[in-house]
């Protein structure tokens, strides 16, 4: 989609988002978003998700590749968070040698750890449980 940017930015002015920022990184495919309101404060995940959804969906129904969204760097953050939880995970798994369990993640976060995990070649990690219960296993190698 050529005018991504123009595209977000009319479909936030109609939900009434208007004073929206947006910013798109065509080279890494990420799109993001910062909007002042009490509403996006109060439920930024909700919100993040229903954005997400909506412009790829778009995206897709124009056969464009999907973008990440990101709200108010909510997902900056939060990825930030993720990778320092791994990290802490390795130290514990090398330290005490034996799996680290860490709390369940969704997809894309649980991709994170397991590509923060691949920099430490006496650890493995593993992808257990189902649903909103699947977690990441960060294992030593013996």
């Amino acid at each position: 989609m050529e005018h991504l940017t123009e595209h977000i930015q009319k479909t936030l002015e109609l939900m009434g988002f208007g004073d929206a920022t947006v910013n798109v990184d065509h080279e890494n495919r990420r799109v993001s978003i910062v909007i002042d309101d009490d509403l996006i404060r109060d439920q930024i995940a909700a919100v993040l998700s229903a954005f997400d959804h909506l412009f790829n969906l778009t995206l897709h129904k124009e056969k464009s590749p999907s973008y990440v969204i990101d709200l108010n760097y909510y997902r900056k953050e939060r990825e930030r968070l993720i990778i320092e939880l791994a990290r802490a995970a390795a130290h514990k798994a090398m330290a005490i040698k034996t799996e680290v369990e860490l709390p369940p993640m969704n997809a894309y976060e649980r991709r994170l750890v397991h590509m923060e995990i691949t920099t430490h070649p006496e650890l493995k990690t593993e992808s257990l449980g189902d649903g909103k219960d699947r977690h990441v296993v960060i294992k030593h190698i013996s």
